[in-house]
């Protein structure tokens, strides 16, 4: 099977993909692969499945890392490589950004640079993964071997077209990936000031000085197990928000091509990164809906994530977050759910398998409370929150121009020239330029 073959690419060469690059098995000798003296005191990057598939592009965070032991059973893979994920997220690829490791569960690929680039071969697997992740569903546990993977069959285009299309679609992912730092960067700013507010209770006093740190009164709550400000409270979440529980529609209600007339993306805790890969009747999702401003909290599998900017219907690992009762606005919520605090509740009561027990973790969920603060940092929090929305609604669409443009370009449709790179640079550089 050629997995791009049309009329419009008959003069590109029909390859392997073992004949552009090399492909080699990521390492994890040791078992249990959770062992702790593999990692306490580790300084080497360690990168699994879950960390490929959150990447747009470029990985660019790790939530673990060895120290020498680790390193020994394991491999160090450097900057540029591609990973490509074989085992659990099926097909995966993302470019490393520093030098990591990661398990047998991965492969790695080194470009022959003759040939082709990491690039170009990320954006093929994303033009194939599909094909590949229908053909594991089945398997023991939906799996790929390496030998299946460097076997396929691809039309490939002479170096300086693969450069081209790299270009163009490598342009709109750069930009999605400034707008995710951007993004990070507002999160960050409105958690510090979070922190100082509600964790730290350095909010602005009447003269405008921190609260705390200034000498303000604090009394002692049983309910804390700590000191908070004199005045505030302590609520129990579940009393003042409301935590909507999504639906599972079955398989057979599943569809994989999108048809924005009559199906609406839905999302399960993995795809919560806005990258639906299944679409359901709106019907299915019996009121399981959100819309972009809504909250998702996943209370399954990788407990304690949250989100923001998705519309459609949600899976019933995640819970809808809204104001109940009192004074919660959006951005208040949003940020408190992010704290450290909230964060350490929840994944307390992860059980072993780390599935959460959802009703367990909303009878624990507490904060301190203060109506009047909670109002002035919505003053501040909104105008960021209102922010990260509309760079996520931007995101959505550039994501839609790009994976629109990579069949066309994958299968020869569609002839990309250099000036119309130009032409998408100079735009990109005038956006980061005045800040739009």
């Amino acid at each position: 099977m050629i997995y791009n073959e049309s009329k419009f690419n008959t003069e590109w060469d029909t390859l392997p993909l073992s004949k552009l690059g090399e492909f080699k098995r990521g390492k994890s000798k040791h078992r249990p692969r959770n062992d702790q003296k593999l990692f306490e005191g580790g300084k080497y990057p360690l990168i699994q499945t879950g960390e490929i598939k959150a990447a747009n592009l470029l990985i660019k965070k790790h939530n673990a890392a060895y120290n020498e032991e680790g390193l020994k059973q394991s491999k160090m893979w450097p900057a540029g490589t591609l990973a490509i994920t074989i085992a659990a997220n099926i097909a995966e690829t993302g470019i490393l950004s520093y030098p990591m490791c990661f398990p047998d569960s991965c492969v790695g690929f080194i470009a022959n640079k003759e040939k082709t680039s990491e690039l170009f071969m990320h954006y093929v697997f994303t033009y194939i993964k599909r094909s590949i992740q229908n053909s594991a569903v089945g398997s023991i546990q939906d799996n790929i071997n390496i030998e299946m993977l460097t076997a396929l069959n691809f039309k490939i285009p002479k170096k300086p077209i693969q450069d081209l299309i790299v270009d163009l679609l490598s342009a709109i992912d750069y930009k999605i990936e400034l707008n995710n730092d951007i993004n990070t960067e507002l999160e960050n700013l409105a958690k510090t000031i979070f922190n100082y507010w509600f964790v730290q209770f350095d909010f602005p006093n009447e003269e405008g000085k921190p609260y705390k740190t200034s000498g303000g009164e604090m009394e002692w709550n049983d309910e804390l197990k700590k000191e908070i400000p004199k005045g505030w409270k302590a609520v129990l979440l579940k009393d003042k928000l409301e935590f909507d529980r999504g639906v599972e529609p079955g398989s057979n209600k599943y569809f994989e091509t999108p048809n924005e007339e009559v199906l609406i993306p839905f999302y399960k805790v993995g795809s919560m990164d806005g990258n639906a890969d299944v679409w359901i009747e709106k019907e299915v999702a019996n009121g399981a809906i959100c819309k972009e401003d809504d909250i998702l909290l996943s209370l399954d599998g990788s407990v304690g994530r949250i989100a923001i900017g998705l519309n459609g219907a949600y899976s019933s690992g995640i819970r809808k977050v809204y104001q109940k009762e009192g004074y919660f606005p959006k951005s208040y919520i949003y940020f408190l759910l992010h704290s450290q605090e909230i964060q350490q509740t929840i994944k307390k009561n992860a059980t072993g398998s780390n599935i959460l027990h959802a009703a367990k973790a909303l009878d624990y969920m507490i904060a301190p409370y203060n109506e009047n603060i909670v109002r002035k940092y919505n003053g501040v929090s909104k105008p960021i929150f209102e922010k990260i929305l509309l760079i996520k609604r931007e995101n959505q669409e550039l994501i839609k121009l790009r994976d629109f443009l990579l069949p066309l370009l994958m299968n020869g449709q569609v002839k990309v020239k250099s000036e119309a790179i130009e032409q998408l640079s100079m735009a990109a550089e005038q956006q980061v330029k005045y800040g739009k």
